[in-house]
């Protein structure tokens, strides 16, 4: 009876705070609720009220009511410290469901901040936060500081359910929360998506976590100067270098302007102020400003620019380019033209990334390479959210089981779901027993040397095939993965006649292959009396069904039939990096052409370095390993000696020594311990080879010139690098980037792996060596690039068909000049005759 009396007292007080909302900032959310958890009294903060906890009483349903509030007079300096002086604390599963008026999305704000009360210490809480369709926070726990948890939700039924559920033996607590209507236009159902460059349709659904919001080149805006009540933080802490940006401050320039941005979408006060190059009147500046902000792996992420040229005094003054990560997301950018020719308008662009795979989101202005425009850039707010992943959840670990009907009460559903949550795990864990098992039986038979085909070990050639399918008829009927006939592979290589060979290398010959619809391909057949053998072929399959990425080779199938160890793979028209650098009469490259070939195979070291659960290490990066297709796009190739790295606990692989004599890391082969900085030491010796075009032995040569790494470094520690460089290149390369890119390959060949660079880092120094090369060499005949990144979509298909008649796209490859992004990838290994191991 009481609770039917507090309800409409409460919807009138709801009512009264909307009026006042309304009136203040001039959006009028159909649905708001604040609230104050464990205040017995209504709380102002700035021109919005947030009702007392025994008003909302009714909303929320808790096994035990405890309302604590610290007796400290400030625990934060933030401008609404006062939310935080009481909470609500949880020691069950405890549910608040709003009503909503008006579907769409609506804000969901959390705040936290722990204190002691009566023996229920806030600061060890472990908890989860759930919707009826989605994991907002798990495992989630704050020790000391306030912290505001915003999210976004599309709510498309009449109440949203907001269920707070401690871990074992913990409790949860909650200081304030708002359940607030979203404009319409805030968030729109499309964007561009980051690679390949396209639209992304259906947002909507989505929900959102606000992982930053940076007001560029300003102090920060607080919610009484926004009129959704955000906060923007400023952004000198996340510049990579601060003396490369200065700040621009016209607040009262901006016009907001149809078909640009609203006051909804950011305040003046942010797109008033920007971020600019400080190009230090240097019409030659050629520099990108960055900012760097911690991510979680493992999702995409709605990138959210905000841009008003309050810096330009005349239209069509300003061009530049946006990028994120490696990714160029916007070339020649002229705002100007996007708004109706004016000046200091308002606008953003959004953008959606690939999954992220490291814990680090860079993004970067850079002045446009257009003729006759002066070097500038601009950015004035940004905004990063994370998108929820297949499971529903924005948080990295999923703990908390949601179940599928709403209208059950949760700490029922919730018990469920953990029940059957312990089921599965009890399953899987019988699931890894009886692999483990089947991986140790493997790998005894590897010991033994012996050649015993896939297909007749317990049925691998049928286990083995890629987790993703295209959805043929094919792969639904057979399942066979990457196993392609061995007819079908005798017929694409001509009967492997003795005069298609292309390449001798220790696993075997390679064939060059036609198949029946006249795509090539590389066949490399096994050597059964091979050293390498099989433990190479299955390492390499085993690879291809973890990582897939456009400047690793792609592999098509392979083949296990009659006591034969076959891998077919996409063709490379250009053969090796090696083969254009020295001993083989091919045309010299030029010094761009060089750098975007050192780009593109960093790129797909840093892929595999942080594309996957563990690190990949390849344990054989030379420049007999680097292959190019008809482009000059480079490709890793050979992973026949590959490693997963070390588990999160560990600093290292305690392995057996291998890879290529005059690449091999020193500290790898003293201490025998295994590490990604491995790779970096050789792509390092790869990096002065292709500078240098000589082998990296050379016994020919006098003593201290023999090995190149050694010889390089002391002409680089000397600064006369030019001295050393490839005769074809002399005066050809501007200083500065030679001293960027030596730069570089010194770090890489540091003594210790601790002090040589990531591969994300060389990749950067790389970039900005090319950047510093094109400087000069705009207009060159040479100048596109042919090193677009791309994570692919996995597009791998099943056969198997015994017919003869195949084509590459059955065998799950992709056309060679597919340069949209969408399935080059995979592994590879040397397709030329190259130094043996």
């Amino acid at each position: 009876m009481m609770l039917g009396f507090l309800k409409p007292v409460l919807l009138m007080w709801v009512s009264l705070n909307l009026c006042l909302v309304s009136f203040s900032s001039g959006f009028n959310p159909v649905d708001s609720y604040l609230i104050d958890c464990g205040s017995s009294t209504n709380t102002s903060v700035g021109d919005r009220v947030f009702i007392a906890d025994n008003l909302a009483s009714n909303l929320l349903s808790t096994p035990k009511d405890i309302l604590a509030k610290t007796t400290l007079k400030s625990i934060t300096s933030s401008e609404d410290s006062q939310l935080y002086q009481t909470a609500r604390v949880f020691t069950g599963s405890s549910t608040y469901t709003f009503s909503i008026r008006q579907s769409g999305r609506h804000w969901i704000r959390l705040y936290f901040y722990p204190f002691i009360y009566t023996g229920y210490n806030m600061s060890a809480a472990k908890f989860s936060v759930s919707t009826q369709n989605h994991v907002l926070l798990s495992d989630f726990g704050v020790e000391s500081t306030s912290i505001l948890k915003e999210f976004s939700l599309n709510v498309t039924s009449n109440n949203i359910e907001i269920t707070f559920t401690p871990s074992s033996n913990s409790i949860a607590f909650l200081n304030a929360i708002e359940v607030v209507s979203v404009p319409d236009g805030l968030i729109t159902d499309d964007a561009s998506t980051v690679s390949p460059a396209a639209q992304f349709q259906g947002l909507l659904p989505f929900a959102l976590e606000t992982v930053w919001r940076v007001n560029m080149g300003g102090p920060k805006v607080i919610f009484d100067n926004d009129t959704l009540w955000r906060t923007w933080i400023p952004d000198q802490s996340f510049l990579v270098q601060e003396n490369l940006a200065k700040n621009l401050s016209k607040i009262g320039a901006v016009k907001y302007v149809t078909g640009g941005a609203t006051q909804d979408i950011a305040p003046n006060t942010v797109y008033g102020t920007a971020t600019v190059m400080n190009s230090l009147d240097d019409p030659s500046s050629n520099f990108n400003v960055s900012w760097e902000f911690n991510v979680d792996p493992g999702f995409q992420y709605l990138v959210r620019f905000h841009f008003c040229d309050i810096l330009s005094k005349a239209l069509n003054e300003l061009y530049f380019n946006v990028y994120i990560d490696s990714w160029i997301v916007v070339k020649d950018l002229d705002l100007s033209t996007y708004l109706v020719n004016t000046l200091a308008a308002a606008y953003y662009m959004d953008f959606v990334t690939v999954s992220a795979v490291s814990n680090k989101l860079r993004v970067s202005i850079g002045p446009s390479t257009l003729d006759g425009t002066y070097p500038n850039a601009i950015l004035n707010g940004l905004e990063i959210m994370k998108m929820n992943n297949s499971m529903g959840s924005l948080s990295a670990a999923d703990s908390v089981i949601i179940s599928s009907d709403s209208s059950s009460k949760k700490n029922v559903g919730v018990i469920v779901g953990i029940s059957i949550g312990a089921f599965i795990a009890v399953i899987l864990g019988v699931v890894f027993f009886m692999l483990h098992r089947k991986r140790r039986r493997l790998a005894r038979q590897r010991e033994s040397k012996t050649w015993t085909p896939f297909s007749i070990n317990e049925g691998n050639s049928q286990s083995m095939g890629s987790k993703y399918s295209n959805g043929t008829t094919a792969s639904a009927i057979f399942n066979y993965g990457y196993r392609i006939p061995f007819a079908a592979v005798q017929e694409a290589a001509n009967n492997f006649d003795e005069s298609w060979v292309i390449g001798i290398g220790g696993f075997g010959k390679v064939y060059k292959g036609v198949l029946s619809d006249g795509t090539k391909v590389a066949v490399k057949r096994g050597n059964p009396r091979s050293q390498q053998g099989l433990a190479e072929f299955q390492t390499e399959i085993e690879m291809l069904s973890q990582f897939r990425h456009r400047h690793l080779v792609s592999l098509i199938g392979y083949c296990d039939e009659k006591n034969e160890m076959i891998l077919v793979y996409e063709y490379m028209e250009n053969g090796t990096l090696k083969s254009h650098l020295y001993g083989s009469g091919l045309p010299n490259l030029s010094w761009k052409q060089r750098l975007e070939i050192c780009i593109g195979a960093a790129r797909g070291l840093h892929y595999l370095h942080t594309g996957y659960a563990k690190a990949v290490i390849h344990r054989d990066v030379k420049s007999a390993n680097i292959l190019l297709d008809e482009n000059l796009m480079a490709k890793v190739a050979d992973f026949g000696l590959s490693k997963t790295g070390p588990e999160i606990d560990q600093t290292h692989v305690s392995t057996a020594v291998k890879g290529s004599f005059g690449y091999l890391d020193p500290e790898y082969f003293r201490r025998q311990q295994l590490t990604e900085k491995s790779d970096i030491y050789s792509f390092g010796v790869v990096l002065f080879e292709v500078l240098c075009a000589r082998p990296v032995i050379d016994p020919s040569l006098p003593r201290e010139m023999v090995n190149l790494a050694e010889w390089a470094m002391k002409w680089q520690k000397r600064g006369q690098l030019e001295q050393i460089i490839d005769s074809t290149l002399a005066g050809k390369i501007r200083p500065d980037s030679l001293r960027k890119f030596g730069e570089t390959a010194e770090k890489c060949l540091a003594d210790y792996g601790v002090d040589r660079p990531s591969m994300g880092d060389v990749l950067w120094n790389l970039e900005y060596a090319l950047q510093l090369q094109e400087a000069v060499t705009d207009g060159d005949p040479e100048e596109n690039s042919t090193n677009m990144i791309g994570e692919l979509s996995p597009q791998v298909n099943y056969f198997g068909d015994s017919s003869t008649n195949v084509s590459a796209t059955q065998f799950g490859g992709s056309p060679v000049d597919d340069l949209s992004g969408v399935s080059m990838s995979r592994v590879f290994s040397q397709l030329v005759k190259s130094e043996g191991r």
